[in-house]
C-alpha cells in the first residue's frame, strides 16, 4: 500500500497494492495498522456506499461541524470521479486551498480526508458508484455547504457539473460561514 500526502497537511493518496492473474484481482482497500504507521490514526465508524447515475453529477462540497465532524476515506468503486478536499478550519496556513485527485474503479486511489475539511466529487462517467468510511456518524444538525464555485477557493473541476442538488445550488460562500468551528492544530 503506497500512502502519499497531499499539497494539504493531513489530505493522503492511498494507493493500495492490486495482485492479479487470469481469475481476476485482490487488494487490501484498508488497514488500520498500515494507515497508523503513516499517521494516519483514525477509528471509523459508519460505512457510506453512493451512486450517481449521470455523468457531470456534483456532490459537495460538504462538511460537519463539531462535534460531529467526520474524517473520510473514500475509493470509486464503479466508473470515474474527481474527489476535491479543502481545508476550512480558520487559522490554518492551507485554509481555503483545495487539492483534487482523480478516482476510478481501475485505478483504486483512494483520498483520505481529515476533520476539518470540506469534501466533493464530479462524476465523469455515467453510473459512479463511491465508497467512503466515516469516523463519526452522520448529523443532520450539524451538516453544511459551501458553494462548489466559490471564486475565493477556485476549484479547478475537469468538466462543468450538469447535475446539482437545490442544496448544493443555493449553498454559501466559504466567507459568509461564520459558524465554521474547527480548530486549526499545527
Amino acid at each position: 500500500m503506497e500512502i502519499k500526502e497531499t499539497k494539504l497537511k493531513g489530505v493522503y493518496v492511498i494507493k493500495p497494492l492490486v495482485l492479479g492473474d487470469t481469475r481476476g484481482w485482490f487488494m487490501e482497500s484498508w488497514s488500520e495498522k498500515k494507515l497508523a504507521e503513516a499517521g494516519i490514526d483514525v477509528d471509523f465508524l459508519q460505512d457510506n456506499h453512493s451512486f450517481s447515475a449521470q455523468k457531470g453529477t456534483l456532490r459537495g462540497l460538504h462538511y460537519q461541524l463539531n462535534p460531529m465532524s467526520q474524517a473520510k476515506l473514500l475509493r470509486c468503486t464503479r466508473g470515474r470521479m474527481y474527489d476535491v478536499a479543502v481545508d476550512i478550519r480558520k487559522g490554518s496556513p492551507q485554509y481555503g486551498q483545495w487539492v483534487g485527485v482523480e478516482m476510478s474503479a481501475e485505478n483504486k486511489k483512494q483520498l483520505f480526508i481529515p476533520r476539518g475539511f470540506a469534501h466533493g466529487f464530479i462524476t465523469l462517467t455515467d453510473d459512479v458508484e463511491v465508497q467512503y468510511k466515516a469516523d463519526n456518524y452522520y448529523a443532520p444538525d450539524c451538516e453544511g455547504n459551501i458553494r462548489w464555485d466559490d471564486p475565493e477557493i477556485g476549484v479547478q473541476w475537469p468538466i462543468q457539473p450538469a447535475i446539482l442538488s437545490d442544496k448544493d445550488k443555493s449553498a454559501p460562500l466559504l466567507k459568509e460561514r461564520t459558524n465554521l468551528n474547527f480548530v486549526y492544530e499545527d
